[in-house]
């Protein structure tokens, strides 16, 4: 068995389940939901568990409440294969005593979401799981706190266990997956490529019970994947995936299968950001596209690490990916969003960390090399000059977040270097 490593979420999930009667945590297949829930649940029900599947559907059909019944906190993993149970934890938990009842993990969202009566509200807390950060698998020495950022301007030092362009290319293909951390590198990154496999084959249709191509799948994979961190239309992506299509592909049916994806938790495109800003200047508001792990992009692309090396500006983009991946799961944690920046002017910020209190911080993304580090904080101090704060909070920190690079350290205009591999929650 797999040694378990723990998970930035593991310690939101206890704090949640102190104040409130259930928690769901829904994320990709593989990620770890159940093994996280099964470190803090004293019993559990596995709904998909072959040889009791059938038998569970059934019992959650006649007397739902049967399969609530155990030591508590209790699991109930893979819940939406009978999303009566839903409502079944509502009831249970408005009519017993206490708080932390109940924990629900789910790689889908249900396809018969009519079945679900109520929504939850004060009984049941959501929380979305996300694939290994490099400082949970053990690849960042965490020796940047973005939570220290967050407190107060400070002088840093670090030093990047992984100031190697073919490592950081290894590690955006093999992706934050559990399961890989123990592999040798080959059979590592031909997980990912199992992953897609069952997505394209199997998933992408019994999401919502609706039949779907797994060719077309693959194609929009592929379409997707060229867009990481880029905002790009629907009808952008039709056209990318008519080079092998028929004329009969619409628009709506590639919302179709984006929705399908993003119910598989596949697909996480990123909102934009709308501060107040000193100038007239309109502000973009399309979503950012990426998908949840970089891994599944090099994997629809039928690449690997020396690929990778080869079109440093398509790596560019995966990194960009595995970033992104990281501080959501960093700013998870802090009570925090992401987002992006673009206005009309052209000026363009990769990531806004933004915190329930209002703070928020300023990243810029980029692979390495000190012009690619100038510009980035060049376009870092340009927007925070454009802010108005008279109207909100200046930024907590500016940060260009880098792959290679030997040090974190701060700059003499207050912006930070950081590799990702020194950055922590």
């Amino acid at each position: 068995m797999m040694n378990y490593r723990p998970r930035i979420i593991d310690g939101i999930l206890k704090r949640k389940l102190e104040g409130i009667g259930a928690v769901l945590i829904e994320g990709p297949k593989l990620c770890g939901k159940t093994t996280s829930a099964e470190h803090i649940a004293e019993s559990a029900l596995y709904m998909s568990k072959p040889d009791d599947m059938e038998q569970n559907i059934k019992v959650a059909e006649l007397k739902p409440s049967l399969l609530l019944e155990g030591k508590t906190p209790r699991l109930i993993d893979e819940w939406q294969v009978s999303p009566k149970l839903w409502d079944s934890v509502r009831y249970e938990v408005d009519h017993r005593q206490g708080v932390g009842h109940f924990i629900l993990t789910g790689s889908a969202v249900p396809a018969n979401r009519d079945e679900i009566f109520h929504s939850g509200t004060g009984r049941v807390a959501w929380l979305k799981m996300r694939t290994m950060s490099l400082f949970e698998s053990g690849d960042s020495n965490g020796t940047v706190s973005l939570s220290d950022l967050f407190s107060e301007e400070k002088d840093i030092v670090g030093i990047n266990p992984n100031d190697d362009i073919e490592k950081i290319a290894y590690l955006s293909c093999r992706g934050g997956w559990p399961t890989t951390l123990e592999l040798k590198d080959e059979n590592a990154l031909d997980q990912v490529y199992d992953y897609i496999k069952v997505v394209e084959e199997i998933d992408i249709s019994r999401v919502d019970n609706v039949k779907r191509d797994s060719e077309r799948t693959k194609r929009l994979l592929k379409a997707y994947a060229r867009c990481q961190g880029n905002q790009v239309s629907v009808e952008s992506i039709r056209q990318d995936m008519l080079t092998n299509d028929s004329d009969r592909l619409d628009v709506d049916t590639v919302y179709s299968y984006i929705n399908a994806l993003k119910k598989l938790f596949v697909i996480e495109d990123m909102p934009a950001w709308n501060p107040n800003i000193r100038s007239k200047t309109a502000i973009r508001s399309s979503d950012t596209r990426y998908f949840t792990d970089p891994s599944i992009a090099v994997a629809a692309l039928g690449l690997g690490p020396k690929d990778m090396i080869n079109d440093l500006k398509s790596f560019g983009f995966i990194f960009e990916t595995m970033c992104v991946r990281d501080l959501r799961v960093y700013a998870h944690s802090l009570d925090g969003e992401v987002y992006h920046y673009r206005d009309k002017s052209g000026l363009e910020c990769d990531t806004v960390i933004h915190l329930r209190n209002g703070k928020y911080g300023l990243i810029e993304i980029k692979l390495g090399g000190e012009d690619h580090i100038e510009h980035g904080a060049t376009t870092l101090k340009a927007l925070r000059d454009k802010i108005d704060t008279d109207k909100m909070n200046a930024p907590s920190f500016m940060m260009v977040l880098v792959g290679k690079g030997a040090y974190a350290y701060r700059r003499d205009d207050g912006v930070y270097v950081v590799p990702l591999s020194c950055l922590k929650d």
